[in-house]
C-alpha cells in the first residue's frame, strides 16, 4: 500500500502529463519522418494505414488497462491520464481512416461507400470508428455534466464494444494473408484485461463479510 501511495505521488507531478502527452506523439512523429524521408519502404501508403492502425489498438489497450491496473495496485492517480489516452486512441483511429480514404481511395466517397458494401472488415472498422468518435465526443467536461456520472459511465462501456469490433477488423483484413500472431496477441491483452475489469467488478459487488474471506483464502 506504501509503495502504491509512493507511485502516486510520483503520477500527480505537473511533468508526467505533458510528458505522456509527448510520448503518444513520438509515433506520429516517426511516421511523418519516415513518410518525408521516404524511409516507409516500397509502400508508404499501406504502411501509414497499418502503422495507424496498430497505434490505435496498442493505446486503447492501454486505455483499457488504466482502470484494473489503477485498482489491483491501488494507484489512483493513474486515472488522470485516461482521458488523454482515450483521447489519442481516437486520434490515431481518425489518422487510419484518413489515410485510408486518402491513400486508397482517393477521397472518393462513392468508392468509399462501395468498398464499405463490398468488404465487411472495412464496415467493422467504420462501426469501430463510430463508437470511439461518441466517446471521444462526450469525453468533455461539459458533456459529461450534461449526461451525469451515471449514465456517462454507462454509455463509456462501449469502448469494450469498439475493442471487440477492432479486434474482428484486425482479423478480417489479415485473414486474406493468414498473420493472424498479432491478432491473436491484441486480443489476448484485450481478454484479458476485459477479464480483470470483471473480476474486479465482482469483487466489488461482494458483501464485506464475504470479501474478508476472499481475501484470507
Amino acid at each position: 500500500m506504501a509503495a502504491g501511495t509512493v507511485r502516486g505521488r510520483w503520477l500527480l507531478h505537473p511533468a508526467v502529463k505533458p510528458a505522456l502527452f509527448l510520448l503518444c506523439l513520438l509515433p506520429l512523429a516517426w511516421l511523418v519522418w519516415g513518410a518525408a524521408t521516404d524511409g516507409l519502404g516500397a509502400n508508404p501508403a499501406e504502411k501509414l494505414i497499418r502503422a495507424t492502425g496498430d497505434w490505435t489498438l496498442r493505446l486503447l489497450c492501454a486505455t483499457l488497462a488504466i482502470t484494473p491496473v489503477r485498482k489491483l495496485l491501488h494507484v489512483p492517480a493513474l486515472a488522470r491520464f485516461r482521458r488523454m489516452l482515450g483521447l489519442f486512441t481516437f486520434s490515431y483511429a481518425l489518422l487510419h481512416l484518413l489515410c485510408y480514404a486518402g491513400f486508397d481511395m482517393g477521397l472518393e466517397l462513392a468508392d468509399i461507400a462501395a468498398d464499405i458494401a463490398k468488404r465487411p472488415f472495412i464496415l467493422v472498422g467504420m462501426s469501430t470508428f463510430a463508437v470511439l468518435l461518441v466517446l471521444a465526443i462526450t469525453s468533455f467536461q461539459p458533456l459529461v455534466r450534461w449526461l451525469g456520472g451515471r449514465r456517462w459511465q454507462q454509455l463509456h462501456r462501449l469502448v469494450y464494444l469498439a475493442a471487440g469490433l477492432a479486434i474482428l477488423h484486425f482479423f478480417w483484413m489479415r485473414a486474406g494473408k493468414r498473420d493472424f500472431a498479432d491478432v491473436l496477441l491484441y486480443g489476448g491483452v484485450l481478454a484479458t484485461l476485459l477479464l480483470a475489469r470483471l473480476a474486479l467488478r465482482w469483487r466489488e459487488a461482494l458483501p464485506k463479510s464475504a470479501k474478508k474471506i476472499a481475501v484470507s483464502a
